[in-house]
């Protein structure tokens, strides 16, 4: 089959490589064979040609850790392969307890970015940050993959959400997307607009996949008994929060690190993907997918989505 492999670690234009007589996976006990219709770029497949994410898969091996399959029998299922397989080829393997059916209102890129955006801003927002309607939601990197899922999943759960964006075409889908309020970090200053907004008040969730300065300026505008949900750290730089502040200004920091919940509690994912499949079938949410590129366009699309070069979704078409 054709696929990617990364050969080694750095930079994912220098270590991933399009080969086109790599072995047609082999599924072990438990594991289904799927062609591949689509597959998302996420942020940690740039980690893993770093070397730099928590799970590492032995060299060499097929990257990309989401996707849209079909099964021999032609139904569609979503979700990640099992390393070392990947999504950026032709054929994936995927654990038969940890897929899920394709929700039919979207079409094999939308549904390829359902899975681990989605999920991952589903459970920040309503299993970690208990979000109310009513709500003020501060959501950094706001036309991101889960930043954009965040902006739609805030605005379903009745909240009135504020899109952190950095330049004017961001902020330009980000209105798009149902934000109450856009904020272009590169602009102003997102801290005094949070407070302008919220009457001074603050947020009362934050949703903060980036760290950095978007961490540090979020506790200067957090709400009384507001959640600070933190989700990654796509600036680069993990903060080290002083804990009295958040002691004195009675807010909670919250971690978040949605691969867990398929090993320690995988009926709570399966019950996010059947809200998520209903809020899709019902137009409420759509994956933003910006671009669809052949198989051959991936390593590129991986060096943009980790130099944050892309807004909503990249998925290559194998």
């Amino acid at each position: 089959m054709r696929g990617w492999q990364v050969t080694g670690e750095g930079q994912p234009t220098e270590v991933m490589r399009l080969l086109a007589g790599l072995p047609q996976p082999e599924p072990a006990d438990g594991q289904v064979l799927v062609k591949v219709r689509a597959a998302a770029v996420n942020f940690p497949d740039a980690l893993m040609c770093l070397g730099q994410y928590q799970l590492k898969p032995p060299l060499p091996f097929v990257p990309g850790v989401e996707l849209c399959g079909e099964l021999p029998d032609g139904s569609r299922v979503i979700g990640t392969p099992a390393a070392p397989s990947g999504a950026f080829a032709e054929y994936a393997l995927l654990d038969a307890r940890a897929l899920f059916p394709a929700p039919a209102a979207l079409d094999d890129a939308e549904a390829a970015a359902l899975h681990i955006g989605y999920q991952t801003a589903w459970f920040a927002l309503h299993r970690r940050a208990a979000l109310r309607a009513g709500e003020t939601l501060l959501v950094h990197a706001a036309v991101g993959g889960v930043g954009s899922a965040a902006v739609q999943l805030g605005r379903a759960a009745g909240a009135r959400v504020v899109a952190v964006v950095g330049g004017a075409e961001k902020a330009k889908l980000a209105q798009e997307s149902g934000a109450d309020l856009v904020v272009d970090r590169t602009r102003e200053d997102f801290v005094a607009a949070v407070r302008e907004f919220t009457g001074g008040r603050g947020a009362d969730v934050v949703f903060d996949p980036v760290g950095g300065s978007a961490y540090t300026g979020s506790t200067k505008c957090i709400a009384f008994e507001g959640r600070i949900v933190v989700v990654g750290f796509a600036s680069g730089t993990i903060p080290n929060p002083p804990l009295g502040h958040a002691l004195v200004k009675n807010y909670t920091l919250l971690g978040l690190h949605w691969g867990l919940y398929a090993a320690k509690d995988p009926a709570a994912v399966r019950d996010c993907h059947r809200e998520l499949t209903a809020l899709a079938d019902s137009g409420v949410i759509r994956p933003l997918v910006s671009e669809r590129l052949p198989l051959e366009g991936a390593a590129d699309a991986v060096q943009r989505v980790l130099a944050g070069r892309t807004t909503g979704r990249v998925v290559i078409l194998p």
